[in-house]
C-alpha cells in the first residue's frame, strides 16, 4: 500500500502528462504482480463495490476523533471529500503495518461480508494501522468511490512502456469483461492468446467536435451520416455468442434481449460499430424512450414493446474473424452494407445511411434537419480512413446542432469536489412561475475558474440559509443554461427533465425579471420532448 500511495501522490501532485506516464512505468515496472493487476483495474475504473455507507462512516470517524457530530459535518462541508476529512481528523495511527494494495482490497472485501460491530472493530482497527495518505486511499476504496486524474489511455501508454509492448494491443487487452478475481496480470498483459476472451471488443474510435468546415478539403473525400442520438455500442458475434458492449465498457447483452436473434442472421466472427437506438415505425424514438431501459439488467414485456430497439450499424470492425480495422472506411462501409442486406428486412439492425451532399452547404442544410429526425448532428468520417483506436483529430468529425438555451436564476449553490472543494460550483437554477421562482434543474460545468471564484465569494457573503453542505442564495444573478433535450419528469417540481444541462455563460446583462417562464419550458417540451 506504500508504493501505491506514493504513485497516487506523484500523478496528484503534477498536472504534466508525462510525469505522470513516467510515475505509472515505474510502479508497473517493480510493483508485484497482484498489485499491479489491481492497479490497473482501479484505474479503468473496476472498483471494488461499496463495503459501507458513507453515514456510518462519518459516524466512527467522529467518535475516533473525538468530535461532536456537528463539528465533523462542519470540517467535511469545507474540506468537500469524505476520505480526505477523515484522513485529517484522525489521530495518527498507534500502530503501523506495510500491507500490500491487494491484502488491503482482500480486507475490505471479507469486511463487507460482516455485520456493523465486526465491520466497524475492522475499519477502525485499519485506520490505526494506516499513516494519512494510506488511510485516505483505504477510505476511499471502501466508499467504492476512488478516482484518479489518469485515463485510462495514458495508463496504458504507462504499462506499455513498462512492458515493452505495442499501446494498441494492451488497449485492446484492457477492454471487455475482465476483474482481477478472474484473471492474472500475466494471463492479462503477458500473455498472448487471442482467444483468451471471445467476448472482448475493440477499443472504440471517437470523434471531435467540427467548429469549422473551412479545412475539410474536397466534400467528395467525405461521408456523411446522422449522429443518432442513443447508446453507441458494439455487438460482437464469436464462437457462437453474441455480446454487446457500450462505450463505456459496459456489458449490456442482458438489457436488450432483441439482438440475440441477429446470432440467426449474421455471419460467424462478427463486429459491428453501432448506435442502440428505440426505433418504431420506421424512424428513431427519442432518447427519452431508451432511457427508460437504461440501467435495467431485465425488461419488462411492457418495456420491449414500447422501446423496441435496433443497432443502427455505422461500421465493421472485424469479418469473418478477421479484424479489417486498417481498411478505408468506404471498404468497411461496403463489407457491412452486404451482410445487412442478407438479413431479413425484420432483423433489428439497420445500416446508418449516408448523407447525400455535394457542397458544403447542401450538408449545413441538412444539419438543420436534425431535430426534426430525433438526431444530434451529423458526423463526418473520411472515406479513406481506418478505424483507429480513442480520439484522434483529422479524419472523423462529429458536428452536432446548437444547443437549446434557457435563462434562469441561481437559487442554490453546493461546494464542488476534488481541486474544487472549495469552491461553489454546482447550482440550483429556477425559473418563474406566475411570481414565484420553480426550481427545474441542476449544473456545475461552462464557467471559468475566474467566474467560479466569483460567484464562491459571492455565495459567502450573501447565503440566506444552510441545508447541509447547500446554500440558498438570493435570486439575483442569471445563467443561460445550455441543453440537448428535454422531457416531461413528475419527479421533479417543474415537470420537466434536461439532458446534459450545463452554464453557457453568465448574463451579466440581463435582470432576474425577465428570466425564461416555466410556460417557455414547456413550449420546448411540447416542440422537442
Amino acid at each position: 500500500m506504500k508504493d501505491f500511495a506514493q504513485l497516487f501522490a506523484r500523478i496528484d501532485e503534477s498536472t504534466k502528462t508525462t510525469a505522470k506516464v513516467t510515475a505509472l512505468a515505474d510502479y508497473f515496472s517493480t510493483a508485484p504482480e497482484d498489485d499491479k493487476l489491481w492497479t490497473i483495474a482501479l484505474f479503468s475504473g473496476r472498483r471494488p463495490k461499496r463495503t459501507i455507507t458513507a453515514g456510518k462512516l462519518r459516524t466512527w470517524a467522529a467518535e475516533v476523533a473525538g468530535l461532536p457530530d456537528w463539528l465533523f459535518e462542519e470540517s467535511y462541508n469545507i474540506v468537500g471529500d469524505l476520505a480526505e476529512t477523515i484522513s485529517l481528523v484522525l489521530p495518527p495511527p498507534e500502530q503501523t503495518a506495510d500491507q500490500s494494495l491487494t491484502h488491503w482490497i482482500e480486507t475490505i472485501k471479507q469486511l463487507g461480508r460482516l455485520d456493523d460491530d465486526a465491520r466497524k472493530t475492522g475499519i477502525i482497527g485499519a485506520w490505526n494501522t494506516l499513516p494519512d495518505m494510506q488511510r485516505f486511499l483505504f477510505t476511499k476504496l471502501l466508499t467504492g468511490g476512488f478516482r484518479v486524474g489518469v485515463s485510462t489511455k495514458l495508463m496504458t501508454r504507462a504499462l506499455a512502456k513498462a512492458t515493452d509492448q505495442d499501446e494498441a494491443a494492451l488497449t485492446h487487452k484492457l477492454m471487455g469483461n475482465w476483474t482481477p478475481e478472474t484473471t492474472t496480470f500475466h494471463a492479462l498483459i503477458e500473455a498472448d492468446d487471442p482467444t483468451a476472451d471471445l467476448s472482448r471488443p475493440y477499443p472504440f474510435y471517437l470523434a471531435y467536435g467540427l467548429d469549422t468546415l473551412d479545412d475539410l478539403g474536397e466534400p467528395a473525400d467525405w461521408n456523411a451520416e446522422r449522429k443518432w442520438d442513443g447508446i453507441r455500442g458494439q455487438f460482437i458475434l464469436r464462437g457462437g455468442e453474441h455480446h454487446l458492449w457500450s462505450r463505456g465498457e459496459d456489458l449490456m447483452t442482458d438489457r436488450f434481449p432483441e439482438f440475440a436473434q441477429l446470432k440467426d442472421y449474421l455471419p460467424e466472427g462478427t463486429v459491428i460499430d453501432g448506435e442502440v437506438l428505440a426505433f418504431a415505425k420506421d424512424a428513431p424514438l427519442s432518447f427519452n424512450a431508451l432511457q427508460k431501459r437504461i440501467g435495467r439488467k431485465t425488461v419488462p414485456k411492457k418495456l420491449l414493446t414500447e422501446a423496441p430497439v435496433i443497432l443502427m450499424a455505422y461500421d465493421l470492425l472485424e469479418q469473418d474473424g478477421t479484424d479489417i480495422r486498417d481498411q478505408p472506411l468506404s471498404d468497411r462501409r461496403a463489407a457491412l452494407s452486404a451482410i445487412i442486406d442478407a438479413a431479413p428486412d425484420t432483423a433489428p439492425i439497420k445500416l446508418s445511411q449516408s448523407v447525400v451532399f455535394q457542397t458544403w452547404d447542401d450538408l449545413a442544410a441538412e444539419r438543420d434537419k436534425s431535430r426534426d429526425l430525433n438526431a444530434e448532428g451529423l458526423m463526418l468520417k473520411n472515406k479513406h480512413s481506418p478505424y483507429l483506436a480513442g480520439r484522434k483529430r483529422g479524419d472523423w468529425w462529429k458536428w452536432k446542432v446548437d444547443p437549446l438555451t434557457i435563462d434562469a436564476v441561481m437559487i442554490y449553490a453546493l461546494a464542488g469536489h476534488g481541486r474544487r472543494a472549495n469552491l461553489f460550483t454546482d447550482y440550483t437554477f429556477a425559473v418563474w412561475n406566475g411570481n414565484e421562482l420553480t426550481p427545474f434543474t441542476k449544473a456545475y460545468s461552462g464557467l471559468t475558474d475566474k467566474e467560479f471564484r466569483e460567484i464562491t465569494a459571492w455565495v459567502r457573503k450573501n447565503t440566506l440559509q444552510k441545508f447541509g453542505p447547500v446554500r440558498q442564495v438570493p435570486p439575483e444573478h442569471v445563467f443561460e443554461i445550455a441543453f440537448e433535450g428535454i422531457q416531461a419528469s413528475p419527479r421533479h417540481k417543474s415537470g420537466v427533465a434536461l439532458r446534459f444541462p450545463r452554464m453557457l455563460r453568465w448574463r451579466h446583462d440581463k435582470p432576474v425579471s425577465e428570466a425564461n417562464t416555466l410556460d417557455d419550458l414547456k413550449q420546448m417540451l411540447a416542440l422537442y420532448g
